[in-house]
């Protein structure tokens, strides 16, 4: 690829600046993949990429097992930066437009029961982490929140009196969401330890032990060792207690739009994946119960 074409390709990142670090890098990995495959097929520049070649991209990552969800997001992130060649009058067509990634198969997302949610998340221990752990596991259930989006909060996105939290969310979209009384406790807790670890000017909501916001890996840690402390069988992430959260609420409302709202989801297609866990749980009562669902034993 020519070193103009690469600079095409970097001033187009840029202009991504609306999204999430995470998502900025995701599509910068998408499109050096693409222009890896460019450059093993001698096409020096954007314009000579077409369909049929973008098939064979396709195909290739499919090849080197990619999975469908992943494909497509290479293929979204190819038809966005196409777009920005289109407007600046850098190409003449998208040749992403009408491409389909292969289906994969949907995994179920995995959930802790209620008892397992309560379980881990009533830590007992009176240190400073403990109480700050207990507030960011209690927020992340009780209202739903992407890791991302615990670790982003302020101290003036809560209002205490209406028990509301104001969350941004992919794309920077915010919305608001209910807080529970035992996460609103919680926290309360938490900022009576918080105020004596850093200055007034830190406006994070939760910091680490150095009195800064804290990393997304640390939080991931810190739930891993409380999962296990807490002894519970499964590997818990911090993505498992939005999942329980979803699960939980569908579970008991039958709601699925008001847990689209509460989720963040743009499309209700995202939020339906927790409606095959609940009837999922309604066969296994079923199986359990109905004197009609057993099956006879064989000799």
């Amino acid at each position: 690829m020519q070193s103009s074409e690469t600079l095409l390709l970097e001033s187009y990142i840029k202009t991504l600046h609306h999204l999430s670090v995470h998502t900025r890098h995701a599509y910068q990995r998408d499109l050096n993949h693409m222009q890896n495959y460019c450059d093993k097929h001698d096409i020096t520049k954007w314009s000579e990429l077409d369909g049929r070649q973008l098939r064979g991209f396709v195909a290739e990552r499919h090849r080197q097992g990619i999975g469908g969800r992943s494909i497509q997001r290479n293929l979204s992130a190819v038809r966005s930066f196409y777009r920005y060649l289109l407007k600046n009058e850098k190409v003449k067509n998208n040749p992403a437009e009408g491409i389909i990634a292969p289906k994969s198969p949907r995994k179920l997302p995995n959930v802790l029961d209620a008892d397992q949610t309560v379980q881990l998340v009533e830590i007992n221990e009176e240190d400073t982490l403990a109480i700050r752990d207990r507030a960011m596991l209690e927020l992340i259930y009780s209202s739903g929140l992407r890791l991302a989006e615990l670790i982003s909060l302020n101290l003036n996105d809560i209002d205490y009196n209406d028990r509301i939290l104001t969350v941004t969310g992919k794309g920077n979209k915010t919305r608001i969401v209910p807080v529970g009384s035992h996460a609103i406790k919680a926290i309360k807790r938490w900022l009576k330890e918080r105020s004596t670890m850093t200055s007034a000017s830190e406006q994070a909501l939760f910091i680490s032990n150095r009195g800064k916001r804290i990393s997304p890996r640390s939080v991931q840690d810190r739930l891993k060792q409380w999962a296990i402390k807490q002894g519970l069988p499964v590997h818990v992430h911090p993505h498992m207690l939005r999942h329980s959260f979803a699960s939980h609420l569908l579970e008991s409302s039958g709601d699925l739009r008001a847990v689209q709202e509460l989720l963040g989801h743009a499309d209700i297609s995202t939020t339906q994946v927790y409606t095959h866990l609940d009837f999922q749980h309604l066969a296994q009562v079923y199986d359990k119960t109905h004197p009609r669902a057993h099956r006879k034993k064989t000799d």
